[in-house]
């Protein structure tokens, strides 16, 4: 599959998620708790550090990863501007989120760990 074919997608994350990627070989996201009906991957790394960094007093310790996803398959969903200019990120249904998994290449990696506070 060519790079042109992908599109490279980050999330933040805490340890309790990540814990659950790592059980799925770095394939797959959990599912959504009933109270998190969006998944939200990011577009880019900048973006994805500061949200981590605003996670970690809730999550203890985070995480941001980089994966990548089938272009053909993201391109139904918009990309959200939700603040500053790089603050961007796709929404994705949680009931989407099995063919989401299905269209990740390769593994989900751990790029960026922040430390408790």
């Amino acid at each position: 599959m060519s790079e042109e074919e992908l599109i490279t997608m980050y999330r933040p994350c805490g340890q309790k998620e990540l814990d659950l990627v790592a059980e799925s070989g770095f394939k797959r996201w959990p599912p959504r708790l009933p109270e998190q009906p969006i998944f939200y991957p990011v577009t880019n790394e900048a973006y994805a550090i500061e949200v981590n960094k605003w996670n970690v007093s809730q999550f203890g310790k985070g995480y941001v990863t980089k994966f990548r996803v089938r272009r053909e398959f993201v391109e139904k969903y918009r990309i959200e501007q939700v603040g500053g200019r790089h603050h961007t990120e796709w929404w994705i249904p949680a009931e989407d989120l099995e063919n989401f998994n299905d269209n990740i290449v390769g593994e989900i990696e751990v790029i960026y760990e922040e430390p408790a506070a």
